[in-house]
């Protein structure tokens, strides 16, 4: 792997991720607004996130309930 790269563009509200200099020759949808783009051999050469806020945002919420959940489980043992 070649030096991986992020970009994010505001306007589009995008976040592409590289991570080898390989031409793109498909995509795969991973799920809503997270497509995988993959070489000539499958392999995979880079994510674009679009939304990318509103994931951010839903991902660090979702990870701090989760780790808030343990903590309180922890705390009424």
């Amino acid at each position: 792997m070649t030096n991986p790269k992020m970009n994010y563009f505001p306007e589009q509200d995008v976040i592409h991720l590289t991570l080898t200099n390989d031409e793109e020759v498909e995509s795969m949808e991973l799920s809503p607004n997270i497509t995988a783009e993959l070489n000539a051999n499958g392999e995979l050469i880079g994510v674009e996130i679009l939304k990318a806020s509103l994931f951010l945002r839903d991902f660090i919420l979702e990870s701090t309930q989760a780790k808030l959940m343990q903590l309180q489980r922890r705390a009424s043992y």
